[in-house]
């Protein structure tokens, strides 16, 4: 008789919290504009735009415009060695495409085996948002090509020697030409040229974009809930939305470690401004199974990790000092999201689809 009463229990309890009964229903408000889609939840001020499919192709800037040479010398540059001090080391060490062209450890290894002080992100929704790595130091895509070049901790090569080499080699004097018509090789052209070939790295669309474009089954149940739960009691869209699945702003998790060992204040030692302290840039969502381990610094290995520390609200350290002006503040953003298990495990389906 007691075995009888718990499995009553548990298909109460599945009823409860399984799919939800009207999940045909919700597919189907998926298969309509957006502007009839059920609102997402998301808190007062959040300016988001609705999620869409990827496009078939990138956008290029007009300051930077798309040519064949161009993108052809880009992926010759990213991927040779000789743009490294050492010449063992090139762009693709750290940005791997069988990894989303991100890297699996938490931090790489650069010049002499130095470790790196964040997590390597994905850079194949380059051709998206505006400032580029963790803390938005580079203004733009062809602004940041060149820092892993010259960091002393990554490829540490002085910009000036990699001018030198470059000009003195028949082969990329050749190609350089053809790309920009001009001599010598600049530091503008190699910027310009690894910038195109990164924009070129957009993925292709995906299960989630076909769904949305009219494959009525290219999504499961249990993903079409994790998409809905996405947008609505999971409260994603509060950070994660658009196109690329990124507001491009900067937020603070709570994953500063202020004053200990592994200190990092984020945005902040960019901009010195305060409201910046322990912010770091909202990555795209896009591909994101392939590129564990996640956060600025590689704390989860895997997606289970940090949808649990999601639900849990994330990380609200307390200060020792309530008149330590330099404290960092977790975003307001993140709260509670009390998820069962049966959601999480359908919102990380969703997840995977992307």
């Amino acid at each position: 008789m007691n075995s009888k009463i718990f499995l009553l229990f548990l298909a109460i309890c599945k009823l409860a919290y399984g799919m939800p009964k009207n999940i045909e229903q919700i597919r189907e408000m998926y298969q309509k504009p957006s502007s009839v889609w059920e609102k997402p939840n998301v808190d007062t001020g959040v300016d988001y735009k609705e999620l869409s499919p990827l496009p078939l192709k990138a956008s290029f800037p007009k300051y930077n415009p798309y040519s064949k040479e161009k993108a052809k010398l880009g992926k010759k540059l990213f991927y040779d060695p000789l743009l490294s001090l050492s010449k063992k080391l090139s762009c693709a060490s750290c940005h791997k495409k069988e990894f989303g062209f991100a890297d699996n450890v938490k931090l790489s290894l650069g010049h002499n085996d130095q470790k790196g002080t964040r997590n390597t992100p994905s850079i194949t929704m380059s051709a998206f948002g505006k400032e580029k790595f963790w803390d938005g130091r580079a203004k733009n895509l062809e602004d940041q090509a060149l820092f892993p070049i010259a960091n002393p901790k990554e490829m540490a090569l002085p910009l000036k020697d990699l001018l030198r080499r470059l000009n003195v080699d028949k082969f990329y004097k050749k190609e350089f030409q053809t790309a920009f018509q001009t001599s010598p090789i600049t530091l503008k052209q190699i910027a310009d040229a690894l910038a195109t070939y990164e924009r070129t790295l957009l993925p292709k669309r995906n299960a989630f974009d076909k769904f949305l474009l009219g494959e009525k089954n290219a999504l499961s149940d249990k993903e079409v809930w994790g998409l809905h739960l996405f947008r609505t009691k999971a409260k994603c869209m509060n950070c994660h939305y658009g196109t690329a699945f990124s507001d491009g702003k900067f937020h603070n998790l709570g994953l500063t470690y202020y004053k200990r060992k592994y200190q990092d204040l984020g945005r902040y030692e960019v901009s010195r401004d305060i409201k910046d302290i322990g912010t770091f840039k909202t990555p795209s969502l896009r591909g994101v199974i392939k590129s564990p381990p996640y956060m600025h610094n590689g704390l989860f290995p895997n997606l289970s990790g940090v949808l649990n520390a999601y639900n849990a609200g994330m990380f609200h350290p307390k200060p020792e000092d309530t008149n330590d002006a330099l404290f960092p503040k977790t975003s307001p953003l993140l709260h509670k999201l009390f998820l069962n298990n049966e959601e999480l495990k359908a919102l990380e389906a969703f997840l995977k689809t992307l």
